[in-house]
């Protein structure tokens, strides 16, 4: 799950728009027509490594596809795009897609691409925290509304401690910590690790082993549509996306510069983080259950309208691209 941000469609259908270095954009008007033509909005983050290492070692192509990637900051803006039509596939986590297909049904999900258990938090020892007892009284930071949010709420619930969640935006987090803005934070990779290591003896790394293990669902979505207009192209490209995660399960170098390259991130923070993830391509009836239950936190925190009733999201499944 990642960023839930204030972004207007506008601003996600501009992005589309707009040519970036080693990206090719599709056009404003429509989503890709031409036969075996697929355009993807893909947000930079290392939960969907399969894009940039199927593109870099030339899987689409040798699946039959041209496929155009779009790089996108957030789910939501990916989700906005492909709501307008602007692209055939989005990549999003459980929380903003438990959110998204209660207000536009025809969206479907297509895979659960990968999965993520390693939610921690990082807390400082200069604050005065060694264990979960500790946090009272104390500040976690995090992106509201997302996933590290979701985990610091239950941490929080079954620790019985009376800590602040405060409102910090990725790209600051690591300065929240450093600055000791907060005494805490919950967030997912690479900053979660990005603040370990700018922290260095001062880290506390600390894991609620008494409540259910949270994972973290990077998810592919598309429309009905598409699903049904574009069948086979779909299934190429989760063919190319398999080939890619067996290179990622692997390790291969190939797959860890084509995912440095994409994210811009440092080569040996890559491969730590990459280690983290299962990149296997599956859509499991229980990622419902988990889909309700960040639908109802989210009604809760008024990312959802109260009002709403949560759907069977087993509605909103189609696994026959990857065989699921």
């Amino acid at each position: 799950m990642r960023p839930i941000r204030r972004a207007t469609a506008a601003a996600a259908l501009a992005a589309v728009a707009i040519t970036t270095a080693g990206v090719t954009a599709c056009s404003s008007s429509s989503t890709s027509s031409s036969p075996h033509q697929l355009t993807v909005a893909y947000v930079v983050d290392p939960s969907w490594s399969h894009v940039p290492v199927a593109q870099k070692a030339g899987y689409f192509t040798s699946h039959g596809l041209d496929v155009k990637v779009v790089n996108f900051s957030t789910g939501v803006e990916a989700l906005q795009a492909l709501t307008a039509g602007q692209v055939d596939v989005a990549t999003a986590a459980a929380v903003p897609t438990s959110a998204a297909v209660t207000k536009t049904p025809q969206l479907r999900i297509v895979a659960d691409g990968a999965r993520w258990n390693g939610a921690r938090l990082v807390a400082r020892k200069s604050a005065g925290i060694a264990s979960l007892a500790d946090l009272n009284g104390k500040s976690i930071g995090t992106p509201l509304g997302t996933s590290g949010a979701f985990f610091a709420s239950t941490v929080v619930q079954h620790s019985g401690t009376d800590a602040k969640l405060v409102q910090v935006a990725p790209p600051a987090i690591v300065t929240a910590a450093t600055q000791h803005n907060v005494d805490a934070i919950s967030i997912f990779q690479p900053y979660q690790s990005q603040v370990i290591q700018a922290l260095g003896d001062d880290a506390v790394v600390l894991k609620d082993n008494g409540a259910e293990p949270f994972v973290d669902h990077c998810l592919y979505l598309s429309t009905e549509s598409t699903t049904n207009g574009k069948a086979a192209d779909l299934s190429a490209f989760f063919a190319a996306l398999g080939d890619a995660g067996k290179d990622l399960a692997a390790q291969k170098p190939e797959a860890l510069a084509a995912v440095t390259d994409a994210t811009k991130l440092d080569a040996s923070l890559v491969s730590n983080v990459l280690k983290e993830y299962d990149f296997t391509l599956q859509l499991k009836p229980q990622l419902a259950e988990e889909l309700t239950a960040l639908g109802n936190w989210a009604k809760s925190n008024g990312k959802i309208d109260a009002s709403v009733t949560l759907p069977d999201y087993t509605t909103f499944f189609n696994g026959k691209f990857i065989g699921a």
